[in-house]
């Protein structure tokens, strides 16, 4: 197949509004070896990159930069060393930030097949929000048949994920999200309680009297010491963000490093329960290693999405030239699952 000689992305300049993104084309080199160019199909907004644009994400590249942390797309040319049989097969990758462009190179040890009767859409909504579901879910937390979880943003693109994968797993569910997103959360299969109720703590205690075994975080702030209470002996607290400090002026890395400290220090008290904070990152350095485990994940993540076991929950699919306009809609807070890039 022919290279395309240019690129349409998506750059964040600096600290901008949504409505600052700019649109560009440049030329696009031929894969190189162990490459392969993909046709992007669908790309999404994640919290990644409602982070990035402040600044506050923990290891984001210095600006200007083309955002993007996961694509799905289809293979149209292959560098050396690359099997040609990959070449018009339909893949998701995760890379972290370019993905908000119409072509992307990606290793090709780190692309994952994509079912064929799954559509590229669907199939984004599930990358990186199906992997850390999946993780958090089955590697870290380990929840079993017949235990009880907490998810804290049920109607978000993890959350939603979370809910779905551990109630196919046989466990019970409460999530909280605004009253609005209390029918989309019960249609997951999860009992629903609004977050911003004035005793939140009491009235998730009030459905698991006893504690629950898990509870899976993504706000962070003072209110993680909440989480940590309502866990039984024996439970997991799996912190995955710090959304309660988002807007927080100062250095990205202290709400994170204050978190992971209070971690480490529920972690060597006596008192029968766990902390963890999740890094989709952790063990990259074993690159062997860590990539393995994310197509093994995400490969298990798409065998429900095609068996529809999941359901992916698409909040709106939006141009790509468009990206503002999707990640002020993505921010907004009015909307359930993930806002999608469609080049």
């Amino acid at each position: 197949m022919t290279t395309p000689a240019r690129t349409t992305e998506i750059v964040l300049p600096g600290l901008v509004e949504p409505a600052g993104l700019l649109v560009r084309e440049r030329d696009l080199p031929a894969p190189a070896g162990g490459q392969v160019l993909v046709r992007v199909e669908a790309t999404g907004v994640s919290f990644a990159e409602q982070q990035m644009r402040r600044g506050k994400y923990y290891d984001q590249p210095p600006f200007p930069f083309v955002p993007g942390y996961d694509l799905v797309g289809t293979v149209e040319a292959t560098g050396d060393a690359v099997d040609r049989a990959l070449l018009g097969e339909r893949v998701a990758a995760v890379v972290k930030t370019g993905a908000w462009a119409s072509y992307v190179l990606v290793d090709a040890a780190r692309v994952v097949p994509v079912p064929a009767d799954v559509d590229p859409v669907d199939a984004e909504t599930v990358v990186v929000n199906g992997i850390t579901a999946w993780q958090m879910l089955h590697r870290i937390a380990k929840v079993r048949r017949g235990q009880t979880i907490v998810v804290l943003g049920a109607n978000g693109g993890v959350g939603s994920t979370l809910v779905q994968l551990a109630v196919d797993a046989g466990v019970t569910v409460i999530g909280t999200a605004s009253t609005r997103h209390h029918d989309h959360v019960r249609s997951l299969g999860a009992t629903p309680v609004d977050y911003r109720a004035a005793d939140l703590p009491g009235r998730l205690r009030a459905l698991a009297p006893d504690g629950v075994d898990a509870v899976f975080d993504h706000v962070g702030g003072a209110g993680i010491a909440d989480s940590w209470r309502l866990l039984r002996r024996g439970g997991t607290l799996v912190s995955y963000g710090t959304a309660a400090t988002k807007d927080d002026a100062g250095r990205s890395q202290v709400p994170v490093l204050v978190l992971v400290g209070r971690v480490l220090l529920w972690n060597v008290l006596p008192n029968g329960r766990r902390a963890h904070f999740y890094n989709f990152w952790a063990g990259r350095r074993r690159v062997g290693r860590f990539y393995r485990r994310l197509r093994e994940d995400l490969t298990q993540v798409l065998d429900r999405l095609a068996a529809g076991t999941l359901t992916a929950h698409v909040a709106a699919q939006v141009p790509l030239v468009e990206a503002g306009r999707a990640l002020a809609l993505a921010e907004s807070r009015t909307v359930a699952g993930k806002v999608v890039l469609v080049p």
